[in-house]
């Protein structure tokens, strides 16, 4: 038996997300937050209602988790959009979802922009391999690539981006600065020399000081992986020039009209205040913030029975030695009454010092969603629908 989600009553005096306003009318959804909110549920969810409605969507996350797969159904997500079954497509619209693979996608970018001879040379690269796998940064870069690639190809009308569970969600907005540090470096810069000058020219601009350096640099790492670094280092210039100005072009894309972050968090100390560092950062780099999504919420139909009463009753039955389920019920009763007041204390500490931003509730499950009808419950409880809850 499916325990469903209810719409659950806006806070007075803090504006409503307004969920299906978004899904009908952006290019671009962005949902982050710290880990264990619900933020990939979250951000499939909105993916389906979107699909049902009418539009061509597809849902990217850069999560290595993988319960974005698991509750549309699919064995496994990658680096290629896929097209998730069940969906209702009366509406006209449609589902894919693919999971962002930094190796592929860098791989990509290198068989597109370079020779074949070239491409196979640098992707045997142990250099490249490191960088393409493991080095720090390289999945933020990747990131924008990959949402650069969506928004070109057309093929959709919605995109939306399941960012990492961690503060890191927002490192991809720091990837051209970033990536144009690196490539400006004075080492790099310093390794491209010999490919920029060439020959005795190369010799005149940087003298013998350079050829001191290479030789103790040789000494050191040995002339194979030297030569593996000069062949790596000299491909970088062609192959990142280009995905500078791509990046810095995804990056603008993100602050332009079609575009919206969601914040997703649940109502715990940890997870608001990492909420209101993304609230901040967004207002200060200048990106659109729609609103804010509060997973898991706790509230009580039993309100008249207070939590004071709920415990004197209790204790009460427990001292006479009468009825003891019952006894257990009333102190299960004020314990959730307690759970919701706490929560509820929560939200309005966040929400006093972020007074214009929008919130959504949600209400907490009893269960994990695993499919596309919980899927579509999460989908109705964010928009506010009543109706199609009921019907679920």
């Amino acid at each position: 038996m499916r325990i469903h989600a209810r719409v659950r009553p806006q806070p007075a005096g803090v504006p409503r997300l307004d969920v299906d306003e978004l899904l009908a009318t952006e290019r671009i959804i962005v949902c982050c937050g710290s880990g264990g909110v619900g933020k990939t549920t979250t951000a499939a969810a909105l993916a389906l209602r979107a699909a049902e409605q009418g539009r061509a969507v597809v849902v990217l996350t850069i999560d290595p988790a993988r319960r974005l797969a698991q509750s549309m159904g699919l064995t496994e997500l990658d680096n290629t959009p896929r097209e998730v079954l069940g969906v209702d497509r009366s509406a006209g619209g449609r589902l894919d979802a693919m999971m962002l693979d930094m190796k592929r996608t860098f791989d990509e970018i290198v068989l597109a922009h370079t020779t074949p001879d070239r491409a196979a040379q640098l992707l045997a690269n142990p250099f490249y391999q490191s960088l393409s796998s493991s080095f720090s940064g390289t999945q933020e870069y990747m990131a924008m690539e990959k949402l650069g690639q969506l928004d070109a190809a057309d093929d959709w009308d919605l995109i939306i981006v399941d960012t990492p569970p961690t503060r890191s969600a927002l490192d991809f907005l720091d990837a051209p600065s970033r990536l144009g540090a690196f490539l400006d470096g004075r080492l790099l810069r310093l390794m491209l020399a010999p490919a920029k000058a060439g020959g005795r020219a190369y010799a005149k601009v940087l003298g013998v000081g350079f050829g001191v350096f290479t030789r103790v640099l040789t000494k050191v790492i040995g002339t194979q992986l030297l030569t593996d670094l000069s062949q790596f280092v000299t491909a970088l210039e062609t192959m990142f020039g280009g995905f500078r100005q791509r990046a810095e072009k995804t990056y603008r894309l993100l602050g332009a009209p079609g575009t919206s972050f969601i914040v997703v968090a649940a109502p715990e100390v940890a997870a608001l205040r990492e909420a209101s560092y993304f609230v901040d950062r967004l207002d200060s780099d200048g990106m659109p913030l729609a609103g804010l999504v509060i997973n898991r919420m706790h509230q009580s139909d039993g309100r008249v029975l207070t939590t004071e009463r709920s415990l004197a009753a209790a204790e009460n039955l427990t001292e006479h030695g009468e009825h003891p389920l019952a006894a257990a019920v009333l102190r299960v009763h004020a314990d959730r009454l307690r759970l919701a007041e706490r929560e509820s204390r929560l939200r309005e500490r966040f929400t006093s010092a972020h007074p214009d931003t929008p919130l959504v509730e949600v209400e907490a499950l009893a269960e994990d969603v695993h499919d596309l009808a919980g899927l579509r419950e999460i989908g109705a409880a964010l928009a506010g629908d009543a109706r199609l809850i009921r019907a679920i």
